[in-house]
């Protein structure tokens, strides 16, 4: 394993080749994954600029707008990192409005957002039709391991002092959540795109060496 620093903007520009180049459908469906405190709504809010000056459409997607209704939610208290863990995003909701349309045969027709948390009701958001070629870039934690078809997956991975540093005392509860997702899931080793981001000024990629000393096809450069 190599970790290589980069400049935040040198990132952007990375990950935008990157993604500029990948070809896997008439859309390109997009994880960016990490704890809230490494701030992956941010990144992903970042690449749209940068992809559309490459000539790729982008729609955000929060996994925030994606929650289910507190009733389902929090059944087992505000705090529980268990139901965190597995019963807070509605992952059949993303399938439903986002993942089958941009499927292969896929309308193109997506729901941006499907739930206001902080109502507890529907958004009441229009449906958008994508043109062909759209980055669709899905942010928020614990996203890998659960099946949902990802075209790309980028994974910000945070320390634990990081993590315990950089998680407001609110959501100190969650902790416990993201430990059982490195564990079990093991999001590191599932990303296509691995990055550092304990000091989010100094991020760092992490790149697989294969046996030969080659940096592997998978998560070598990004560019």
């Amino acid at each position: 394993m190599k970790i290589r620093p980069i400049s935040p903007e040198l990132l952007l520009t990375e990950l935008a080749d990157r993604l500029t180049a990948e070809r896997a459908g008439p859309w390109l469906r997009v994880a960016v994954d990490g704890a809230l405190a490494a701030a992956p709504d941010h990144l992903a809010d970042a690449l749209v600029d940068p992809l559309r000056v490459r000539g790729r459409p982008a729609l955000r997607i929060r996994a925030s707008d994606f929650l289910r209704p507190a009733s389902l939610r929090l059944e087992h208290g505000r705090t529980n990192p268990d139901s965190f863990y597995t019963g807070w995003l509605d992952e059949a909701g993303l399938r439903r409005e986002v993942f089958r349309p941009t499927a292969p045969g896929g309308s193109g027709r997506v729901l941006p957002s499907l739930w206001n948390a902080e109502i507890d009701r529907a958004s009441r958001a229009d449906y958008v039709d994508l043109p062909p070629g759209t980055v669709v870039l899905v942010s928020g934690p614990l996203l890998l391991g659960g099946g949902l078809p990802f075209d790309l997956t980028i994974h910000l991975v945070l320390s634990d002092g990081a993590l315990v540093r950089r998680t407001p005392k609110d959501q100190m509860w969650t902790l416990p959540a993201y430990r059982r997702y490195v564990e079990e899931v093991v999001p590191a080793d599932l990303a296509d795109v691995v990055v550092r981001m304990d000091d989010p000024r100094h991020p760092a990629l992490v790149e697989t060496l294969v046996a030969d000393g080659d940096l592997s096809d998978g998560r070598e450069s990004i560019r």
